[in-house]
């Protein structure tokens, strides 16, 4: 990877306690080709996957929820928020990873799912590609309850409800995670519900 408006000086690890979290300082070529240096903290977790689990028979989504720090230090009364099923890919690849995390979290097993596509949730601060797929779900490929793994210390509320009821949850601002938006969001322009 090498950008010749670009010049990287130094890396600083910051803290490495549970994700990665570097100050870079760095020399970047203006539109007039003029330099300049600026210093950013980045934080680097991996890379995830989500996806938006659907049945197109019934007319359901299945979504989570769970509590979320960050969410709760910055103004979320509860902590609680209603998401799809997501994870970070650890050592897999994107469908491996979240076949593995839609039977961990909600308990169905998938074999099959569908890229929709890749993106930077909050490019400004944080290195996470999130790699976002749509799958269908029906009985048959229930296998538990699902909730989580405990040695994550996950404790996961699985929710299956109409799509409607779901996509309605957006405007009343009961849904505020942005993969579960973008998810939902597709599956409306797409009309696969």
């Amino acid at each position: 990877m090498y950008n010749p408006e670009i010049k990287i000086h130094k890396t600083e690890l910051l803290s490495d306690n549970w994700y990665i979290l570097n100050k870079v300082i760095f020399d970047f070529k203006k539109n007039d080709n003029s330099w300049i240096t600026q210093k950013r903290e980045v934080y680097d977790r991996g890379n995830g996957a989500a996806i938006l689990l659907y049945n197109s028979t019934n007319k359901t989504v299945i979504l989570t929820r769970q509590f979320r720090l960050p969410t709760y230090l910055n103004g979320n009364k509860s902590g609680m928020m209603i998401e799809v099923c997501a994870g970070l890919l650890d050592q897999d690849n994107p469908e491996q990873c979240i076949i593995r995390e839609t039977e961990e979290e909600v308990g169905y097993r998938l074999t099959t799912v569908h890229k929709v596509m890749e993106t930077y949730m909050s490019p400004g601060a944080v290195t996470e590609i999130l790699y976002l797929f749509l799958g269908e779900y029906d009985a048959s490929l229930k296998v538990s309850e699902g909730g989580g793994l405990e040695q994550e210390q996950e404790n996961i509320e699985v929710l299956e409800m109409t799509f409607n009821e779901a996509y309605a949850m957006i405007e009343s601002g009961e849904i505020q995670d942005a993969k579960t938006i973008i998810l939902l969001q597709h599956a409306k322009i797409k009309g696969l519900i």
